[in-house]
């Protein structure tokens, strides 16, 4: 009991269009990438933790997954919160290590949506999230509930569509820097405004990519060289369905930023690199001014004079962000994760942030309804 959660192994694969790949393929890429990061052998992991697929769906699919890369641990399941599902899982995995229950866990996730889905099956799988009363019968699509969001922010805020447009150019101004990403080459706020219209105001570089992909972890009780801790946690939840939410401009990353930092004794402001769910660009506004790192309506101006990137006042989504390094569902969020882990470390080469030695990570899931905070520092 009383074990110390450090997080000892971290791997992403390449991000973008991978032909050759399956969800499983994804997964076995990822999870030995970070098992041999952690310098460990297959057999000493004794938890496993998976997120979910949308493009090859199974009931168990933990189970299916160690039964495909030979695994047999003590511990497995999957979890299932939308893009909160990366941080929830590493939350889980600190709190098995904490408990005594598991020496090693592994939390892994992958997906290949980009070459696995057909545009109907996309549609389909993604219909899913809108209530089936109240907001699929009158073509309620994800884009569309989330400009619901953009326009009333914009309203309360005074923030505009170029506020919008920065935080995508900030993204792929941080993704040059990432040899993984999906999305490297540079884009101005004229070219997100000449994008095509999706769901008003949210133009289609306003959203995340569609990506193949995976990313892995490897939460331990034993330090190791490089180990990064797991200094605070904490979850936040309103709402399901956006015809539910209390607000459509304050949510509930507001309470889980608040329980992680109080959860690890710091406050906002001594936090030095962030990696915060960015779905959309609107969510990424949301939540950097409901957490407390801008005030409201502060973010966009902030964000046009360079605040996000890696030499900025306040560097945030320094691989890019489901924006431009890539989503492939829960493995998008667990690629924060991986980011604040190399940051860290002193790993990230160009892109590297000069002294970062405390990290928070945000994953929100839904529309902006299931929401998971991680506070990390250098162990």
């Amino acid at each position: 009991m009383g074990n110390t959660p450090i997080i000892t192994g971290a791997f992403a694969t390449k991000v973008g269009k991978r032909a050759d790949s399956s969800c499983l393929s994804l997964h076995d890429e990822a999870a030995f990438g970070a098992i041999r990061d952690a310098e460990l052998d297959a057999r000493e992991i004794d938890g496993v933790i998976c997120a979910y697929s949308l493009t090859e769906p199974h009931l168990m699919l933990a189970s299916w997954f160690c039964e495909f890369a030979g695994l047999s641990p003590k511990i497995c399941y999957a979890v299932q919160a939308g893009g909160a599902t990366g941080a929830t899982m590493i939350m889980q995995a600190a709190s098995l290590v904490a408990a005594g229950t598991c020496r090693h866990v592994l939390v892994v996730a992958g997906d290949n949506r980009l070459t696995g889905f057909s545009r109907d099956g996309a549609i389909a799988a993604l219909s899913q999230v809108g209530h089936p009363q109240f907001e699929r019968p009158y073509g309620l699509s994800i884009p569309a509930a989330y400009g619901l969001v953009a326009n009333r922010y914009m309203h309360e805020f005074g923030v505009s569509e170029d506020h919008l447009a920065a935080v995508a150019v900030a993204m792929r101004a941080n993704a040059a820097n990432h040899p993984g990403a999906h999305m490297s080459d540079p884009i101005t706020i004229r070219d997100v405004s000449e994008s095509p219209m999706i769901a008003s105001p949210l133009r289609r570089l306003d959203c995340s990519l569609i990506s193949d992909g995976g990313g892995a972890l490897i939460v331990s009780a034993a330090p190791r060289d490089k180990a990064i801790e797991i200094l605070g946690a904490g979850q936040g939840h309103t709402h399901e369905h956006i015809v539910a939410a209390p607000s459509l401009v304050d949510f509930a990353c507001r309470q889980s930023s608040a329980r992680a930092f109080e959860s690890a004794g710091v406050k906002a402001d001594d936090i030095d690199i962030a990696q915060i769910y960015d779905s959309f660009t609107i969510t990424l506004l949301v939540e950097l001014e409901s957490i407390g790192f801008f005030e409201p309506g502060a973010a966009g101006p902030a964000i046009m004079k360079g605040a996000l990137q890696t030499d900025g006042s306040f560097p945030c989504n320094t691989h890019g962000g489901l924006l431009s390094h890539g989503h492939p569902g829960a493995a998008g969020g667990l690629f924060h994760v991986i980011e604040a882990v190399t940051q860290l470390r002193k790993e990230a080469g160009t892109r590297q942030v000069n002294d970062a030695e405390l990290a928070f990570v945000h994953g929100d899931g839904g529309i902006l309804s299931a929401h998971c905070s991680l506070v990390l520092g250098r162990g």
